[in-house]
């Protein structure tokens, strides 16, 4: 029987979410912004799933929402973090399902992204540490 451990289930989240970063600063350096700022929402959502999985032992939901996840994780946010998983959880969409007007892409300039994968990573840093403090 090949049974997989919560612990597995919480590394196999973190070790795509690492990935996904890793992404994310490749499509930067290549200046593919809107697709950074898409991997730099997977980073986050896949770090989400990896706390969900280690409080309640089961499988995350199924949703692309930030804020969603965090709740039925458990997260006190405060309102600055709150924001900011609000607007990531926009890229999702706004890079994948662009509008008429690629309002999107056009927002998605150098200074505009590395600015907020620069936000994404801080709170990438404070949900990892959310999650030390709990493994």
């Amino acid at each position: 029987m090949n049974f997989i451990t919560k612990k597995d289930k919480v590394k196999y989240w973190l070790k795509t979410a690492d990935q996904d970063w890793k992404v994310a600063n490749h499509l930067f350096e290549k200046k593919d912004y809107s697709y950074a700022l898409f991997f730099g929402h997977l980073t986050i959502e896949k770090i989400l799933k990896a706390i969900f999985t280690d409080k309640k032992d089961k499988t995350p939901p199924f949703s692309h929402n930030l804020v969603y996840l965090s709740e039925k994780a458990d997260l006190e946010l405060n309102d600055e973090n709150l924001e900011l998983l609000e607007e990531v959880s926009d890229f999702n969409l706004e890079a994948r399902y662009p509008d008429d007007k690629f309002s999107f892409y056009k927002k998605s300039t150098s200074e505009f992204t590395e600015n907020k994968l620069k936000q994404i990573e801080g709170l990438k840093k404070w949900l990892l540490q959310k999650l030390q403090q709990s493994l």
